[in-house]
């Protein structure tokens, strides 16, 4: 059984109901460097990888050598094409062996995101805090990591998507850390088809994505007859068109992606559900201060013994109290995924241990919130809050 419900500060009235978590030491060997290989299906790209490889760091030759070059001829020539000053200079994604450099910021609010400049989640970071400092970051784990280490300040990350589902990696994630959720931004999702000036969409033998974008986008793309390629972000695969000059190539991304990377936008709102809204969730390393004077989402994750009607007894605390559940996601245990059950009559019998996640409409600042939790903790086995903050109750807006 977990502990009894306690404040863990006065001031928050609420408490973190998690169990000790097993010590870890936040080191490069602890988190293999992320793969920085833009394609992931290379049997159908014709050129070789070391000529598709875009540069990511140079020394300080080289950039001198390059920036006396932009003050010559105003860009710079890479192996596969041309790319102009503003492309070369945009920020580099921070990857994990990164996140040994200490901080260097003032007062601006430096927000972390996953990509790279034009990326949906960058338009999030800059909704959710206008005049932030937005750091790309190679992946979401590094994103985590940059808030723990005090290289940032928040970041920023999809949590789910109306058409997609859930992002399940983040939700492993969050528990994985110990970072607070202070907020949440929606944005409604429009893609382009994005191709070199001068191109015509007809023209196009490829298109490459994330993923979940060419399967948003499965009418037109298979209307054109093109060969799909994921990759890891929409912004991303612009970036790797506009560096290679790959004319044969469009991308699934944001009209901010074509201004940022100089390509034309060969279609406009090319999905084919226009209600495609994805959830962002905004993390800190310390919670704020519960409120009830506007609405507020508290989201928590626990664990149930196994038996019957044990899920109806936890939704049915939130159900007495009137709260409203706004998401129930499930997932199994990473490290005891498999519980064994001894049953006399028919033998070991194995079941999977999840973990429940929820969000409901209210408040830990509410009695009625606390007291639903108290409730929870009476059969749970293990609780957490993830975070109680305020809902997102402005438009959504287009990408």
């Amino acid at each position: 059984m977990a502990s009894k419900l306690c404040p863990a500060s006065p001031a928050l009235g609420f408490c973190n109901f998690s169990l000790p978590p097993k010590s870890r030491q936040l080191t490069e060997t602890a988190f293999p460097k992320p793969t920085t290989k833009p394609w992931r299906n290379s049997a159908s790209v014709h050129q070789s990888r070391a000529e598709r490889r875009i540069p990511r760091v140079m020394s300080s030759a080289q950039s001198a050598t390059q920036k006396q070059d932009e003050n010559q001829n105003g860009s710079v020539n890479l192996e596969a094409g041309t790319v102009s000053k503003d492309l070369v200079s945009l920020p580099r994604p921070l990857s994990v062996t990164d996140l040994a450099t200490p901080p260097s910021h003032g007062s601006q609010v430096r927000v972390a995101y996953q990509g790279v400049p034009g990326a949906y989640s960058e338009t999030a970071a800059l909704k959710a805090y206008s005049h932030c400092d937005a750091v790309p970051c190679e992946q979401f784990e590094a994103a985590f990591q940059a808030v723990e280490l005090w290289l940032v300040d928040k970041a920023v990350l999809p949590i789910e998507n109306s058409l997609g589902g859930s992002i399940h990696r983040n939700y492993d994630l969050l528990l994985r850390h110990r970072l607070h959720i202070v907020g949440e931004v929606k944005l409604a999702v429009h893609h382009c088809l994005l191709g070199l000036p001068g191109v015509k969409k007809e023209e196009l033998k490829r298109v490459v994505s994330h993923p979940q974008a060419l399967s948003q986008c499965e009418h037109t793309l298979s209307t054109l007859g093109v060969i799909r390629e994921a990759v890891d972000d929409t912004a991303g695969a612009a970036q790797f068109i506009a560096a290679n000059n790959l004319r044969d190539t469009g991308a699934v991304a944001s009209a901010r992606a074509a201004e940022i990377y100089g390509l034309q936008i060969l279609a406009d709102g090319i999905q084919d559900d226009s209600d495609n809204v994805t959830r962002f969730l905004m993390l800190a390393r310390e919670p704020i201060i519960p409120r009830i004077d506007r609405p507020f989402k508290t989201s928590i994750v626990f664990t149930l013994e196994e038996g019957p009607g044990v899920l109806f007894k936890a939704l049915a605390v939130f159900a007495l109290r009137d709260i409203n559940l706004t998401k129930i996601e499930s997932r199994p245990q990473r490290k005891r995924p498999l519980r064994v059950v001894d049953d006399s009559n028919t033998g070991a019998a194995k079941y999977f241990d999840y973990l429940f996640y929820i969000d409901f409409e209210a408040s830990m600042a509410d009695p009625r919130a606390q007291n639903a939790l108290g409730h929870l903790q009476e059969f749970a086995t293990f609780m957490r809050v993830l975070g109680s903050y305020p809902m997102d109750m402005t438009p959504t807006g287009r990408l």
